[in-house]
């Protein structure tokens, strides 16, 4: 039965516990009255007797009803985790170290340290470590009646302590990195915006340019167009019907119009 149990908590998606059948009508209801009959005593439902307590029901269960009270909330918290489908959630959500894993921690545990002096010793030591694994594997077996390790396993398992420290470092890292990537993705953001304001206050710049070119351009045409008609019309002449009249606010309109 535990086999069967412990293979469904390896399923990626397992099925919901067995003991759920548990909650029925009939049982929730002992728990409601085994709990008013123990409240008074102030009394823990799982060292209580229920059967003696519930010796005027029937169909009471060779079970504990204590096991379908709700978790506590309280212990959860002063805990920090819980287990479901037996694996184990933090409640605040943490990366743990290396020592809390059960590894062999080479390196400060208080992020506030220089960790670069120890990373570097660290490195060194794989690399004297591996110089003398290569040299272990040119030297003879032992025989075989040689009841120590062989040497190459004792530098085996310092690599794989030394490799360990330095994943473990890396992945503290993570968070560090995540925020500078974020930071660079904003500036590259900000940079951007910058340059498009730029631009579009260049081409702004250059609109009203020409618009007061054209306005410059239109007062003058009026003013000539002015001059002209002083000149050629005579005092006491008519102006033809034909004629189109034409003033400065329609020539800068037809300016605005233009552009």
């Amino acid at each position: 039965m535990e086999e069967e149990e412990a293979a469904e908590l390896r399923n990626p998606f397992p099925s919901p516990p067995s003991h759920y059948n548990n909650y029925t009508s009939q049982n929730l209801k002992l728990l409601a009255l085994l709990k008013e009959r123990v409240g008074d005593q102030n009394g823990d439902l799982g060292t209580v007797d229920q059967h003696e307590i519930l010796s005027d029901q029937t169909d009471v269960p060779s079970w504990s009803l204590a096991q379908l009270e709700k978790p506590r909330v309280d212990w959860i918290l002063e805990e920090g985790h819980y287990k479901v489908f037996g694996d184990t959630w933090f409640v605040k959500e943490t990366i743990p170290s290396l020592a809390e894993l059960g590894g062999h921690q080479l390196y400060p545990a208080d992020p506030s340290i220089d960790r670069r002096p120890a990373l570097l010793a660290i490195l060194r030591s794989m690399l004297v470590t591996y110089s003398s694994l290569t040299d272990t594997m040119l030297a003879p077996p032992p025989p075989p009646s040689a009841s120590a390790a062989p040497e190459w396993q004792r530098h085996v398992e310092w690599i794989t302590i030394l490799a360990q420290n330095l994943m473990a470092a890396a992945n503290d890292l993570r968070p560090v990195q995540a925020r500078g990537n974020l930071e660079l993705v904003m500036q590259q953001q900000l940079k951007l915006r910058r340059e498009e304001t730029k631009n579009i206050h260049s081409q702004c710049d250059a609109l009203e340019a020409r618009l007061l070119e054209l306005r410059s351009s239109a007062h003058e045409m009026a003013a000539s167009a002015a001059d002209q008609e002083s000149i050629v019309k005579p005092s006491g002449a008519e102006v033809p019907t034909s004629a189109i009249d034409v003033s400065l606010e329609d020539m800068l309109r037809w300016a605005e119009e233009v552009t």
